[in-house]
């Protein structure tokens, strides 16, 4: 049960990022979120979209493995490594508040998985 519940949290957290990515990247909360200049946000908006529908996928894998039940176990750990390598990626090369996000819930929900 854990693990299902931290795998959903992992699913939220990406829906949310999706909902920030694609629809509110240049409006207040979207600036506020990810520390961007409204100039910058406008200028950026598509390809913030474009990252934010990977996002997305990411949730929509997680959900899957949860909906599969044990069988779909194999689906959630291939999700949240997937989710995990991304924050890694993320905190080196934009943000290191990505780590505690992204790669910190997507390892604890891994390592439930695997326990389960």
């Amino acid at each position: 049960m854990i693990a299902v519940i931290l795998t959903a949290l992992v699913a939220l957290i990406h829906i949310w990022i999706f909902v920030l990515e694609v629809f509110l990247w240049d409006k207040p909360q979207g600036i506020r979120a990810f520390g961007l200049q409204p100039d910058f946000a406008k200028a950026t908006k598509i390809l913030a979209a474009n990252q934010g529908v990977y996002n997305g996928f990411l949730a929509a894998g997680l959900i899957w493995g949860i909906w599969l039940g044990p069988q779909g176990d194999a689906i959630k750990v291939f999700f949240l490594l997937c989710v995990a390598v991304a924050g890694v990626f993320g905190a080196l090369t934009s943000s290191r508040k990505i780590i505690f996000v992204q790669t910190l819930p997507a390892a604890l929900a891994l390592i439930a998985v695997l326990a389960s």
